[in-house]
């Protein structure tokens, strides 16, 4: 196909094509989200226009909540001198009533006064690491944080989530509430319900309501070929018009309900309307699928792999 690329963040919100709107994939009155103000920014023009945003949109809340949190009588302040041995740099902690804090080391900044971690009511974080040299991270109520956790600022964390041995937030993270996490995430939105209990990796990501990934599943955000010719901005074709979106980075944008099977590789780019499953193995191109549509892998059956010479 040839002709003109667009660029997607210049065109006006009512002419993005519906395939690249958030509603397309959310559904925001059916299945309330905390954060949904994200997604209504002024800037947002696209469902991909928000993974641009997510970043000070964490750092404006954060900081919004820190404020109407910091001075309550449930909440204590714990200073670096309370963590001798085991942390470096500055960095403040706030402590809410029935919370237990007992990290394995806490990484602040060298350069300025650091950054600032909320532990809310009842949560109970013990022998995670936590990195507050680069940002904020808010942590709300009712969360258990196993040992061998990874949490990067800016990140924020809802409430009753279970989050695994070996999960890491690698920053730019937003997760929603009563989901279950172990994998790697940066760069992305995890709505309620979220289930990614085993080792995967979502990067410049948005994963909907009740979403969930199998064990091994997991986003490639950037071309393979990136290493060798440089990183050059996805462009995705829609209605057979090309659009180019602006960055090198995207994973996959996953409706509410939808599903990837174990051991599945979504390529940069992967738009999956809700109430769509993909069976395990699935190599899943750049595109668009769903809604309401199961995909199914059959390599003996009907597939085939293709060898090529790498050409420079």
């Amino acid at each position: 196909m040839q002709g003109e690329i667009l660029k997607l963040k210049d065109i006006p919100q009512n002419e993005v094509p519906e395939r690249l709107k958030v509603h397309f994939y959310f559904d925001f009155n059916k299945y309330p989200f905390r954060h949904r103000d994200l997604f209504e920014r002024q800037e947002i023009n696209s469902v991909i226009s928000v993974l641009e945003a997510i970043h000070p949109y964490a750092c404006e809340w954060i900081q919004k909540s820190l404020q109407e949190k910091k001075n309550s009588s449930t909440v204590k302040e714990l200073s670096p001198q309370a963590f001798k041995g085991k942390s470096t740099g500055n960095f403040v902690i706030y402590v809410e009533d029935g919370a237990i804090f007992e990290p394995s080391f806490i990484k602040g900044s060298l350069k300025d006064k650091g950054h600032t971690l909320f532990i809310g009511k009842d949560t109970h974080l013990t022998g995670a690491s936590v990195f507050l040299d680069e940002g904020d991270i808010y942590i709300g109520e009712n969360n258990v944080i196993e040992s061998g956790v990874g949490i990067k600022g800016p990140t924020i964390i809802g409430n009753k989530n279970e989050i695994r041995q070996g999960a890491y937030f690698r920053g730019d993270v937003i997760i929603g509430d009563g989901g279950t996490y172990r994998g790697e995430i940066k760069n992305g939105v995890m709505m309620d319900k979220a289930n990614f209990p085993h080792p995967s990796y979502v990067g410049d990501s948005i994963c909907g309501y009740a979403t969930h990934f199998g064990n091994q599943a997991t986003t490639a955000n950037l071309g393979i070929y990136a290493g060798i010719s440089g990183k050059k901005n996805v462009v995705i074709v829609v209605q057979e018009k090309k659009y180019d979106i602006g960055r090198p980075k995207i994973g996959i944008i996953l409706g509410d309900y939808s599903q990837v099977g174990c051991n599945s590789v979504s390529d940069p780019g992967v738009f999956v309307g809700p109430n769509t499953i993909f069976y395990s193995l699935c190599r899943i191109s750049k595109g668009f699928y769903g809604p309401n549509e199961v995909l199914k892998n059959k390599p003996l059956e009907k597939g085939i792999i293709e060898r090529a010479p790498l050409k420079i």
